[in-house]
């Protein structure tokens, strides 16, 4: 059966004791911590090491890494450095995630805003040394770069890095992807990662994403990682985790009914 777990930062600003509770009742087996650099890295790695709970990887904050004003991109690229420090006080090496800014929807001059993502993405690699960074495709109400894994695959062989992999996420593959399984199988072992959530944003099983054939594409290129939860509870505005009272129960509710899906189709 494969391990899964969700994102933390669906649960907002909740403390992590309550999040680690919340992972265990829902019967996940681990977590992608949120890379708030505020939390106590030593701290945070003891509360789920406690709780039984693995940390596979890491969403990256919001950080503006292909801005074509130096500026910006920089202060991005200093957030990448402290998040790589400080993911090696967790007490392992979690996978990195990395994107650009979510909800910069289209360029802000007329320079190759792509060959700046990648050479960022480069220097990311080489500060990670021998840790993986899982670049994650997004939609393109979320971004105007990178959102479909053929353009991901592409930025791979531009950087060149060998530490550098794909994070396909089942929830933006339904927008941006004619067929969501078959771009697995094209991405085949440079995928490190994966996200998912139903259609809606929702409990796997309750929209109409065929589940079925891309559990099928991950096993047939070897994908050995976790499944990653990353539903949203129902609820006005997409980028805000607040849904109102009584929103991060709803949450593991979520995450109960998808666990029970996930191993009701075998997995």
């Amino acid at each position: 059966m494969r391990e899964i777990g969700c994102c933390t930062w669906i649960f907002g600003g909740e403390d992590l004791p309550a999040i680690a509770a919340r992972a265990t009742r829902a019967g996940l087996a681990g977590v992608e911590i949120h890379g708030d650099l505020s939390l106590d890295p030593v701290v945070a790695g003891a509360v789920f090491a406690d709780a039984g709970l693995a940390i596979w990887s890491i969403t990256p904050g919001d950080a503006d890494i292909s801005h074509p004003d130096a500026a910006v991109r920089e202060a991005g690229l200093d957030y990448y450095r402290r998040l790589i420090d400080w993911s090696d006080a967790l007490g392992h090496a979690p996978r990195i995630g990395c994107h650009g800014l979510v909800g910069r929807i289209r360029p802000v001059s007329d320079r190759d805003e792509d060959a700046i993502l990648a050479d960022s993405v480069a220097r990311i690699c080489a500060m990670a040394g021998d840790r993986r960074i899982c670049f994650e495709i997004l939609n393109r109400y979320e971004s105007h770069q990178v959102r479909r894994v053929d353009q991901g695959l592409a930025l791979l062989d531009r950087v060149g890095a060998a530490n550098l992999f794909l994070l396909p996420d089942a929830y933006h593959m339904n927008i941006e992807e004619s067929d969501p399984a078959a771009a697995l199988r094209a991405g085949g072992d440079r995928i490190g990662l994966y996200h998912l959530a139903d259609s809606n944003r929702g409990a796997v099983g309750e929209g109409h994403v065929d589940f079925a054939a891309q559990f099928a594409a991950l096993q047939a290129i070897g994908y050995a990682g976790p499944l990653i939860l990353e539903p949203a509870a129902p609820g006005p505005d997409p980028f805000s985790t607040d849904k109102g009272p009584g929103y991060r129960d709803r949450l593991e509710a979520i995450l109960a009914r998808s666990v029970r899906a996930i191993r009701a189709l075998g997995h």
